[in-house]
């Protein structure tokens, strides 16, 4: 059963922008996905670290306001603006061909302005506090991004930022569904941005034992669901999904990708950073979403699993497919060659499962060799990317105290 059929609009993806480790537009990063290159190599932001390795961003040209006056923008603004002006095009939003009043921008981020506030504390401690820039704090505020989306594009509805760590971008996908299914506006870009490889992060990260330090071999150190896995790799970019009623995407003849069926949320109300052992938040989150869409576990084809590498993550994921969809449902985690990009994590993986259902591939899970013996045997796609047609999928994530935050998307 479907959203529409219920009575409610269904909701479609009808454009696409992607800023990642592996590819500067969502069709180069959706080809090295279903390559399963990995991005991750050495960094020199992170010299002399513990972890001196990322998956960054190359090659990324910086984006200034449209407005001359006006400073660059922080790292993960200008991810934003960049994939929303991709998305944008991609889903041949013209002037004249919506409401610029009836568009709005919901991003999400779990870190926000981070190399900002760096740089900036780096100026006083040098040269004193008349050193710092008078506008360090909207340039760092997170909801920098999504302010500098909406000027550059014009756009004048709803302005939202949303922040629940490493869920953060597939939240954004489930307030703009929600906007979207109230009428509150006809068209909504959202995702997630974040630009937080820095040696504080970094270093921060790796205080908590939650990175791969793998660094002999960088490209192989994301390694999902494999019974060699010790940690993420910290990875950067931006998603910008365009959403829309697809009755309006058809009334002006655009084709979608996909569809948006439903989404569910949930606080584990357990730890400050370690997942609910028996998964029983995650597990809401699941069913929530699965009962906003109207559809079955029995009907979904693929799960871009949330997997960022870390031994308890993993577990507790793997249980949890196991216990919801059992052992024969395809499983991949993209992780593998974006590394995990943190708030914008979600955003970036909800794309991919779009464009799997739309293109009928699954994109393997890069540097999965062996399977974890403690773990279920789950179908993991490996190896090389998998034809297979995706009616159903759902895309997980998960945070740091205890966020959840999943999506169903369908096909059209």
């Amino acid at each position: 059963m479907t959203a529409a059929v219920r009575g409610r609009p269904d909701i479609v993806v009808t454009g696409l922008g992607m800023i990642t480790p592996v590819g500067l537009t969502s069709g180069q990063s959706w080809k090295m996905t279903c390559a399963g290159r990995s991005g991750a190599a050495e960094d020199p932001r992170l010299a002399g670290l513990q972890v001196p390795f990322s998956c960054a961003v190359t090659g990324f040209e910086l984006q200034r306001d449209r407005q001359a006056e006006t400073p660059p923008l922080d790292l993960f603004a200008q991810y934003a603006v960049a994939a929303a002006r991709d998305a944008v095009a991609d889903a041949s939003l013209t002037d004249g061909s919506f409401d610029p009043a009836r568009a709005a921008v919901v991003l999400g981020s779990g870190i926000g302005g981070q190399r900002a506030w760096q740089e900036q504390f780096g100026r006083m401690a040098d040269r004193g506090p008349d050193a710092v820039d008078r506008l360090t704090v909207p340039k760092a505020l997170d909801d920098a991004a999504t302010a500098a989306v909406a000027r550059d594009l014009g756009l004048h509805g709803p302005s939202l930022t949303v922040s629940t760590a490493c869920a953060s971008g597939t939240t954004a996908l489930g307030v703009a569904l929600d906007l979207l299914r109230a009428g509150r506006c006809d068209v909504v870009l959202a995702g997630g941005t974040e630009a937080a490889v820095t040696p504080l992060v970094s270093t921060a990260f790796d205080r908590l034992k939650a990175l791969s330090r793998r660094q002999e071999e960088p490209d192989r150190a994301s390694r999902p669901f494999d019974t060699q896995r010790d940690g993420f790799v910290m990875g950067e970019g931006a998603a910008v999904l365009v959403l829309e009623r697809d009755d309006d995407a058809r009334a002006r003849g655009r084709r979608s990708y996909a569809r948006l069926l439903g989404y569910g949320a949930s606080s584990d109300a357990h730890h400050l950073t370690a997942p609910d052992p028996g998964g029983h938040g995650a597990r809401l989150a699941l069913r929530q979403a699965l009962a906003d869409a109207g559809t079955d576990s029995s009907e979904v084809t693929l799960v871009n699993a949330h997997a960022t590498g870390t031994g308890q993550g993993d577990t507790v994921e793997a249980r949890l497919i196991e216990s919801v969809f059992g052992t024969e449902v395809a499983v991949t985690s993209t992780k593998g060659v974006t590394g995990h990009m943190l708030g914008a994590a979600g955003a970036v993986e909800a794309a991919f499962t779009a464009l799997s259902i739309d293109q009928g591939l699954i994109p393997p899970t890069a540097n999965f060799e062996t399977r974890d013996p403690n773990l279920p045997a789950l179908d993991i796609v490996h190896g090389t990317a998998r034809p297979t047609p995706v009616s159903v999928a759902v895309s997980n994530s998960f945070g740091f105290g205890g966020q959840n935050a999943v999506v169903v998307l369908g096909r059209v």
